[in-house]
């Protein structure tokens, strides 16, 4: 029992609740009353409630659920208990939200700006906390690991196949709209999911790695791991250096590298996300 109530369940269930809440007054409030359509089941679900004026929230769900059972192979019980529940509390919302007929813009532009926003913010949330509000991501991760295309493209396309539909029956301008709304959207969720701090991985094969590690951290507060390396045309035994800094002390890095006496070889990386201690010295 406690297991179940501890406090990082507690945290993992009030974001999924938040997010669910938030993607639903965005679908409901702000892009379907303005025909600007989402991606993945959610897209179907709206393209197929506008033709056939069956309610929105119930679409996601009784869509959704071949996808779920789906999914318990591929993610576990685990993620099925989240994921069911952050898709029956957004369909639940949505259809709560869609009974105040409130729209926040009558604006096209401002539709896509905003409700691409919020819709990101509320699915970022979801996926952090470990949910999911639509099955196309569980198909995609299937496809994934039999085919040589990445989740995202998989995606991707399924999304393209959709916003043309729109495209065609509710006019051309509603399937670029959403198009565009799906960027600013995808932009969104990265930046809630992952977080706003732009950090780099730095790998530094050097025949001086020990001073070199010394100066950055000396210099930048920050630890670094050695890896044993042996270079191919030389033999010579090296230690390749690796740390994490952040954008901002790159330059400042670059700089370290240089002065250090020896010839040295830099690579320098993106890291969309950093699980563990993130050391640096006071």
């Amino acid at each position: 029992m406690d297991k179940v109530f501890n406090k990082d369940n507690l945290i993992s269930f009030l974001m999924l609740t938040m997010g669910a809440v938030v993607a639903a007054f965005a679908l409901a409030n702000v892009l379907s009353p303005n025909n600007i359509f989402d991606g993945g089941i959610v897209g179907v679900s709206m393209i197929i409630s506008r033709l056939s004026g069956i309610n929105l929230g119930i679409l996601v769900v009784v869509i959704n659920i071949p996808f779920l059972i789906f999914g318990i192979r591929i993610m576990g019980l685990r993620f099925l208990v989240k994921a069911a529940y952050s898709m029956v509390l957004f369909s639940a919302m949505t259809t709560v939200f869609e009974s105040y007929h409130y729209t926040l813009t009558d604006d096209v532009f401002l539709a896509v700006c905003f409700g691409g926003v919020f819709l990101g913010c509320g699915v970022g949330l979801v996926l952090r906390a470990g949910g999911c509000l639509d099955g196309t991501e569980i198909v995609a991760l299937f496809l994934s690991k039999r085919f040589i295309m990445s989740v995202g493209q998989i995606i991707l396309a399924f999304n393209m196949v959709i916003y043309s539909v729109a495209g065609f029956i509710f006019g051309l301008d509603k399937g670029m709209y959403s198009l565009v709304m799906y960027f600013i959207t995808s932009k969104v969720i990265d930046i809630v999911e992952v977080g706003m701090d732009d950090t780099k991985s730095v790998m530094i094969i050097s025949g001086n790695g020990h001073e070199l590690a010394e100066r950055i951290f000396k210099e930048l507060g920050r630890t670094v791991t050695f890896i044993r390396g042996e270079g191919y045309i030389s033999k010579e035994d090296m230690n390749i250096v690796y740390c994490v800094v952040t954008r901002a002390e790159i330059f400042e890095l670059k700089r370290i590298v240089k002065s250090v006496p020896g010839s040295s070889f830099t690579a320098i990386s993106d890291v969309s996300e950093i699980v563990g201690n993130h050391i640096k010295s006071a």
